[in-house]
């Protein structure tokens, strides 16, 4: 039967074209949702674009009819059109729902049309507390669900396959291995002895499906920093492998996400120079609210919000050992800013830039949208390597969680494609208390 799907505004901020995405269904925008766009349309960031690109649409599809009455949508059976709420129905809202704030509008113009008509309503909310009051008001109301992933069966990028002995002696060997099953690309593999489980050999799947050792790491490791488990060895590993231009890296606090991209990152940019700048960034979600309000120039505003970053460069280039005499690797990062190979900036400035060549580190890609992270990746310029990392655990931005968030989507769609990697990191390297507090707490 078909349905009636009623949007919320922040549907619409989280996916500019959703009100394309509900096939031969009917879609309903309360008139309230338009001033709220008109509202959001003006913030700099990605909400005020995707408000804009929300009311382009609308303009477009106005061509084509009324919206009042009703727009064909996508050539199918089902229509679009703005509902208008009347006061009438705003007054028969329960007495701790008086006003015509926005989110009282949209229940009644729901309600009005659960009335009216014989087929389903639903209405589609990012926003937790209004489904609980559709809940307690008899209205369906469902999350946006598109877009979203099962966080239960997200894909962890590596796996554990049990061999015959002669096996693992034969990747030692030869450096590589073929086996009769199903390998995802770029798949972290575990090979394990059927009868001596502490004899392993790990391995990464090859372009033609095969199994292949491991880079070999300079002693000195990669910018100073050496894997201290298997997931970082395999983490490093896609880092440093030129032909995976995608790597995303997903992790609990501590366990090493970004300080490994950083490190290699610097590897390949100032050691072996395959790339011509390393870029890194962050999503501004407390930003967008705070910047101006920060004393000094750019620079100075944006320290605060880096901060996390210049820590791990501190690290890399040991700005914290007491070692006396300053070496090369403790001039800090400032000298590869003045050289041009390092730059790091809100993820903001990077929308309609194109960059080629360049190692570039999406810093807390949790809290992007799908959207949002589309757009970063469609900047990639040719010979651009780009890393997601983030926490899909801790997650500040209102409009995704950790099922709907554009870290977690990129995961599941790009599992299968040869130009993308990805690992899980499960184990906290930062300190025996930071790993305990993680655990524990």
């Amino acid at each position: 039967m078909k349905k009636i799907f009623v949007l919320d505004t922040n549907v619409l901020l989280h996916d500019p074209n959703a009100m394309l995405r509900f096939q031969d269904n009917d879609v309903v925008l309360p008139m309230t949702i338009i001033e709220e766009l008109d509202r959001f349309k003006k913030l700099p960031e990605m909400t005020g674009r995707n408000a804009r690109q929300v009311s382009r649409n609308l303009d477009r599809l106005r061509q084509k009819g009324h919206l009042t009455e009703g727009i064909p949508l996508n050539g199918g059976s089902g229509v679009l059109r703005v509902a208008l709420c009347h006061r009438k129905t705003l007054q028969e809202l329960p007495a701790e729902l008086e006003g015509d704030q926005g989110d009282n509008a949209i229940l009644a113009v729901a309600l009005e049309l659960k009335r009216q008509c014989q087929c389903p309503v639903v209405l589609i909310s990012k926003d937790t507390n209004l489904r609980i009051k559709a809940d307690a008001l008899d209205l369906r109301a469902e999350d946006y669900e598109t877009d979203k992933v099962d966080v239960e069966e997200l894909y962890t990028g590596a796996a554990e396959v049990w061999v015959a002995p002669a096996l693992i002696d034969q990747f030692y060997q030869q450096g590589s291995l073929t086996l009769d099953m199903e390998l995802l690309p770029n798949e972290a593999i575990t090979l394990v002895d059927e009868t001596n489980p502490s004899h392993t050999a790990l391995g990464i799947v090859g372009s033609q499906g095969e199994i292949t050792a491991l880079l070999k790491l300079p002693h000195t490791g990669v910018s100073r920093i050496h894997a201290r488990n298997r997931e970082q060895k395999f983490a490093l590993e896609l880092l440093l492998r030129d032909s995976v231009q995608l790597v995303t890296l997903v992790g609990k606090a501590g366990t090493g996400k970004t300080l490994l991209a950083i490190a290699a990152g610097l590897q390949k940019v100032a050691d072996e120079t395959v790339y011509s700048r390393l870029l890194i960034s962050r999503p501004i979600v407390p930003m967008g609210r705070d910047l101006g309000y920060l004393p000094g120039d750019v620079s100075e505003k944006l320290t605060p919000w880096m901060q996390p970053l210049y820590d791990n460069f501190d690290l890399i280039f040991g700005v914290h050992e007491s070692s006396g005499k300053m070496g090369p690797w403790q001039r800090g990062h400032e000298e590869l800013i003045q050289r041009g190979l390092l730059q790091i900036e809100p993820l903001t400035y990077i929308r309609g830039r194109s960059l080629p060549k360049q190692f570039l580190i999406v810093d807390e890609a949790q809290n992007l949208t799908p959207h949002e992270v589309k757009t970063i990746l469609t900047r990639a310029g040719e010979g651009t390597k780009v890393v997601l990392t983030g926490d899909v655990d801790q997650i500040d931005n209102p409009y995704v969680d950790a099922a709907s968030n554009g870290l977690s989507y990129v995961v599941e769609r790009f599992k299968q494609d040869a130009l993308a990697g990805h690992i899980t990191l499960i184990k906290g390297e930062r300190s025996p208390l930071a790993e305990r507090a993680s655990v524990l707490l």
